[in-house]
């Protein structure tokens, strides 16, 4: 059985441990409220630029343009948010599962484009070519930051550099749901539901013309969801972080009880074998 001493430093220990872990849970806390409220008011715009698009390209016919055509090359243009902050539980990990368990491409044929350092260190050890490290972005994301990236990443598109663009990023349910997504950005893929609703439709009409308004409009689009997603995000990391940095102080917490009980136990055992002692003398002096 641990000495009053050995219990009583672990307990010290612990109790040190939960303080950081409660001033962490707190600074989680303020953080996902602004997250929280800049993720919701961004979500409807993120939507329906999604929808809006694909349901014009779904009426648009056989519309030649190279943002909608898949390359020659082999090559995917992965971008991949995660956090640049570990003690998050399962929030990095599941992002950097979903890109290796994915069907979509290899881990020869990607090209990951990381936001977020502890996406990176995770791919980059099983061997995928990190083509961008976006660290300093998942810290303050804004549509600049968005634009920018969408820019380097269509560029490599257009020239033919990657063949395909994905993203795999963490969706923002409520405080305590998220789901790592990955979705598929170029070449657009329309889905049933938006083929059926073409052909009751009329065709789209361009003006000027078809690829002087792709030129304008897709580059929003990707910009959009970037945005989107890194939005989403960080309102993610910052739930995700409050549980577990909410169970981690609870977990302390029945560990000090323990200890205390323990603690307890030896004090009294430690108390009667002394007065045993005592008795025991006692007795031998009077005999």
């Amino acid at each position: 059985m641990p000495s009053m001493r050995d219990i009583k430093r672990r307990k010290s220990s612990i109790q040190s441990t939960q303080q950081i872990t409660k001033a962490m849970k707190l600074v989680s806390t303020v953080k996902l409220q602004k997250a929280k409220t800049r993720a919701e008011e961004t979500n409807s715009y993120f939507e329906y630029m999604y929808r809006t698009v694909t349901s014009m390209l779904a009426r648009s016919g056989s519309v030649d343009h190279p943002y909608l055509k898949k390359g020659d090359g082999d090559k995917k243009a992965v971008v991949v948010i995660t956090g640049n902050r570990g003690l998050a539980g399962g929030y990095n990990s599941n992002i950097t599962k979903l890109v290796m368990g994915s069907a979509y491409f290899s881990k020869e044929d990607a090209k990951i484009y990381a936001v977020g350092s502890k996406g990176r260190e995770t791919l980059e050890r099983h061997g995928y070519h990190i083509r961008e490290d976006n660290a300093s972005i998942i810290e303050a994301p804004t549509y600049e930051d968005a634009a920018e990236l969408c820019k380097r990443v269509l560029d490599a598109f257009a020239e033919g550099e990657v063949s395909e663009i994905y993203l795999a990023y963490t969706h923002f349910k409520n405080t305590v749901s998220h789901e790592a997504k990955l979705i598929k950005l170029l070449p657009v893929e329309l889905d049933e539901a938006a083929n059926e609703a073409a052909d009751t439709k009329v065709l789209m009409n361009y003006e000027p013309n078809e690829e002087e308004a792709l030129n304008q409009i897709i580059p929003k689009y990707v910009t959009s969801l970037f945005y989107g997603a890194l939005v989403e995000a960080v309102a993610s990391e910052n739930g995700a972080r409050m549980q577990a940095m909410d169970s981690a102080t609870e977990n302390a917490e029945e560990m000090i009880c323990d200890l205390t009980l323990k603690f307890n136990r030896a004090r009294q055992g430690s108390i009667t074998q002394e007065l045993t002692e005592i008795v025991a003398g006692a007795s031998a002096i009077s005999g």
